[in-house]
């Protein structure tokens, strides 16, 4: 427990930060996990939007300090690889089935 008026002061902090943080980080999942539906039920252009959304929300958290700028990169990242992965197996699944 704290004592000093300082450590006092330190907890509130703490337990405001933490409850911000652990806010955007949660909005952070749910909207990974819209693009994730999207991507999964092949909605391509949904999928777009919603990546635009992830990569704003990605940023703006970074700018926050809640995660840091080469996680939220990563993270930008690996989302948009598997959203081009997807439309590559798409388009070759459908020239694959044109050519047989």
């Amino acid at each position: 427990m704290a004592h000093s008026l300082s450590a006092k002061k330190r907890v509130r902090q703490t337990i405001k930060r933490r409850a911000r943080n652990r806010a955007r980080k949660e909005l952070l999942k749910d909207q990974v996990k819209t693009f994730t539906t999207a991507l999964g039920s092949g909605d391509f252009a949904k999928a777009e939007t919603e990546l635009r959304k992830v990569t704003q929300r990605l940023d703006r958290v970074a700018s926050k300090h809640t995660i840091h700028k080469n996680t939220a990169a990563r993270k930008r990242s690996r989302l948009t690889r598997r959203l081009n992965a997807a439309k590559a197996a798409k388009t070759g699944a459908g020239t694959q089935a044109a050519k047989a």
